[in-house]
């Protein structure tokens, strides 16, 4: 005996179509049968379900079924306002299929009701299954300090193939790098998934980054820091000349404009912390010039 649609889905005849919809989308979760692979009845209840769905969910053949124009199964029935109409069997009112796997009604769409994602949840072997994008593939790339603050160009070896990896200025460790269709292949797709570079740097003998700012501890003996000096300086793009001015102290800060990272975003300065660094060999000059100077309070605490 053919069921009442209604029943089916446990809901009134003066159902609304949003109410009709949530209570299938509720039932269809249920009952699914890759979520309920050792219950053949549920196999069995999802058919029932999804095929009272397909009327019921469609204005045009719930209104036929409610003028018992049509039959539970979707076929005309000859009877209602419209009688029997051979056309309908190919004017879209054809009743949907089934096979022993599940729902295969044409033109049915599970994603209104699963969501885009529902059959990725699935194995291959499971319901219906769709067409999926392949995985990404994760490698890991350590690059040298002023490669990462410059930017350059690396070659890399992934899945037996030559691959290409733009190193922008200003990467950082940690950062990833994401190459479009080198991942791995698709499922029942040509889409493939994405190399995912994550990039660790070599830290530098004597430069570190911050931000788009390069730092560098630059010694300096007492004689510069007292009568001041004019030095090389290294940056991450060359040797500059810097003046260093009279009476500096340990711990000063001079800075090199524009001798930092560059970046589309701006470029950062080179920041020199100047350290002051006290003779090694013994001077009785330097003793005594130091002892006939005045004591000076340089302590607040």
């Amino acid at each position: 005996m053919v069921k009442d649609l209604y029943d089916v889905l446990g809901v009134s005849r003066t159902a609304t179509a949003t109410e009709i919809k949530s209570q299938y989308r509720k039932l269809a979760r249920k009952y699914h049968p890759d979520l309920n692979k050792d219950d053949k009845n549920a196999a069995e209840r999802f058919k029932e379900i999804s095929a009272a769905y397909d009327i019921l969910g469609d204005k045009d053949k719930r209104q036929k079924y409610d003028n018992k124009e049509i039959d539970a199964e979707g076929k005309p029935t000859g009877f209602g306002a419209g009688g029997f109409n051979p056309g309908d069997f190919n004017s879209g009112n054809s009743y949907q299929t089934y096979s022993s796997n599940g729902f295969n009604g044409a033109g049915f769409d599970f994603s209104s009701i699963f969501g885009d994602d529902i059959f990725s949840q699935f194995g291959s072997g499971g319901f219906g299954q769709r067409a999926r994008k392949g995985e990404d593939v994760a490698y890991s790339l350590d690059i040298d300090f002023l490669d990462a603050t410059k930017g350059a160009e690396k070659s890399i070896i992934m899945n037996g193939k030559q691959l290409n990896v733009k190193i922008p200025a200003g990467t950082t460790t940690g950062q990833v790098l994401r190459l479009k269709g080198q991942g791995a292949d698709g499922i029942n797709s040509n889409l493939k998934g994405d190399a995912l570079i994550t990039i660790k740097v070599r830290p530098h003998p004597y430069f570190k980054a911050e931000g788009k700012d390069i730092l560098l501890d630059f010694p300096i003996s007492m004689k510069e820091a007292v009568l001041g000096a004019k030095v090389i300086v290294p940056t991450i793009s060359g040797k500059v000349n810097m003046t260093i001015p009279a009476y500096s102290s340990g711990g000063e800060k001079l800075r090199l404009k524009g001798k930092g990272i560059k970046t589309k975003n701006g470029t950062g300065d080179e920041i020199i912390n100047l350290i002051v660094v006290s003779p090694k060999t013994k001077s009785a000059e330097l003793e005594n010039a130091l002892k006939n100077m005045k004591d000076e309070q340089i302590r607040t605490f």
